[in-house]
């Protein structure tokens, strides 16, 4: 008789983001040693912290307007014409 384990689904949530994390940074890792003789000049520099900064900016300014939707029930009102 087939038994199915409560906390499987925990380990699923545990585990597969855990081992995605870890390949994304071991990949990180090999991408930064391949570019070791780059170098970035000051320009270089600024652009990726613009762009860094510009995402993260983009990313919370998105979360933020999908939580004021929700709190003001806009989000109810959407699909139901």
């Amino acid at each position: 008789m087939f038994r199915s384990n409560p906390r499987r689904g925990l380990y699923l949530t545990v585990t597969l983001p855990a081992i995605l994390l870890a390949l994304a940074i071991g990949a990180a890792v090999g991408v930064w040693r391949a570019l070791a003789g780059v170098e970035l000049g000051l320009h270089g520099i600024l652009a990726l912290l613009l762009g860094a900064g510009a995402t993260l900016g983009l990313g919370v300014g998105l979360m933020c307007l999908v939580y004021y939707s929700h709190r003001h029930g806009y989000d109810d009102r959407a699909g139901y014409d």
